[in-house]
């Protein structure tokens, strides 16, 4: 296992290798591979892991009956998923979660915090980082409430490309989804988001190639 990477992550912040090992062996955790497409956990079930992106990438996604897909979110490479319902493993999953590419995942049984007495200063470390990364999510959640508020596909793609503007501090950047996974994301047609952003192109609000964008200052 490459504690130096972890180590670097959210979920591991100020813990030094010792102290990421011990968390590794009490949590149970284990790596798996998944290629592209493949379902890695599936709503309706239950789960007592937590997953870590080690490479690749995965989407959470929410697909009814009807065979309608919204994604919910993009996780890229060190990102977190699943920690609410592996934290509480009598809740079914919403979501599915699959993967975005070939991807490798360390899973966690962040279940066995519920049971233990164990307050060593790694584990107290380790709840401290699981609550920021909560936080993070719940944030993350909350930015996509803003982006399908919009009622115009336009104030939706707008709502979303300034707050990757603003998270980035570039108005040049590459966002993580193909246009259809922003049309899921934005929770509309891909035929009529590629209509409104060839409208924007031409009108001199971005500029777009595939995934990347560009946008124009035109408040002046």
């Amino acid at each position: 296992m490459n504690t130096a990477f972890l180590q670097h992550s959210m979920l591991f912040h100020d813990m030094s290798g010792d102290e990421i090992a011990a968390a590794l062996a009490f949590f149970r955790a284990k790596e798996q591979v998944f290629q592209k497409g493949a379902g890695i956990l599936h709503a309706g079930t239950l789960t007592d892991r937590m997953g870590i992106v080690l490479e690749g990438s995965v989407t959470i996604e929410n697909n009814d009956l009807w065979g309608n897909r919204t994604i919910l979110s993009h996780i890229g490479r060190g990102q977190f998923f699943a920690e609410t319902y592996a934290y509480l493993p009598d809740e079914p999953m919403l979501v599915d979660v699959t993967a975005n590419e070939n991807c490798r995942i360390l899973f966690l049984h962040i279940g066995s915090i519920r049971k233990t007495s164990d307050l060593s200063p790694w584990m107290m470390k380790f709840i401290r980082n699981l609550l920021n990364v909560s936080a993070h999510k719940n944030l993350s959640l909350s930015g996509k409430s803003f982006h399908t508020a919009p009622k115009t596909i336009r104030g939706r793609v707008m709502s979303y490309l300034n707050a990757v503007s603003l998270r980035k501090n570039t108005c040049d950047f590459t966002i993580p989804f193909d246009r259809q996974q922003l049309a899921d994301y934005l929770n509309v047609e891909r035929s009529a988001l590629s209509k409104e952003l060839g409208k924007m192109q031409k009108e001199g609000l971005i500029t777009v190639r595939k995934n990347h964008f560009i946008l124009h200052d035109r408040s002046g």
